[in-house]
């Protein structure tokens, strides 16, 4: 695929993405409890309470798979992040969205995901409530990787201590959400 291709097909999909229904929660809930519905384009732009789901992807030797945002994302564009995932649309289940955005971003299908932690996050950008998972990649089961070239610019295998002296400066273009939902992690992320 070209680069004008690529670019093309990168604004389809947000053009798609902007008209996705997603649902509303109350921010005064720790559940996130669903007070309505509105387009994605509307929850960025009011930067409107929701959920969203990350799924951090270890292999065999419990490295990190690292990745790098395109351009051409909505919320922190270019920037580094160990969470594949994204916005719950409206009547998704969790798990099933984490699901759906790990095989759509990284290509790994039929992963058994382990639910890690439930935290609301909040920044001037977005505001939501995050569903963290982790999974195991075996490539014999999942097959290679297969990054949605419309997300995903590139990526690669880290061991743990590595993405934490990178953490460690914050001068490193990593999305501020991961950073502080891997500070949150119960007993640590890095084992």
């Amino acid at each position: 695929m070209s680069a004008a291709e690529r670019t093309g097909a990168a604004a389809a999909a947000a053009a798609a993405a902007a008209r996705e229904l997603v649902a509303l929660l109350d921010p005064t809930d720790p559940d996130g409890v669903v007070v309505g519905a509105a387009p994605r384009a509307e929850v960025r732009r009011h930067n409107l309470p929701h959920a969203a789901t990350g799924v951090l992807l270890r292999n065999g030797a419990g490295e990190v798979f690292v990745h790098r945002r395109t351009a051409t994302k909505d919320v922190f564009p270019g920037c580094y992040d160990c969470l594949a995932g994204g916005v719950v649309a409206a009547g998704e289940d969790p798990a099933a969205a984490a699901r759906r955005e790990l095989a759509e971003e990284l290509g790994v299908r039929g992963a058994d995901l382990r639910p890690v932690l439930r935290a609301w996050y909040r920044d001037e950008r977005t505001h939501y409530l995050a569903h963290v998972y982790e999974a195991r990649y075996d490539p014999e089961r999942h097959g290679p990787l297969r990054l949605q070239p419309e997300e995903v610019a590139g990526g690669e295998w880290m061991p743990p201590a590595r993405l934490d002296r990178l953490l460690c400066d914050p001068a490193w273009p990593f999305v501020p959400d991961s950073r502080r939902l891997l500070e949150l992690w119960p007993g640590g992320w890095q084992g």
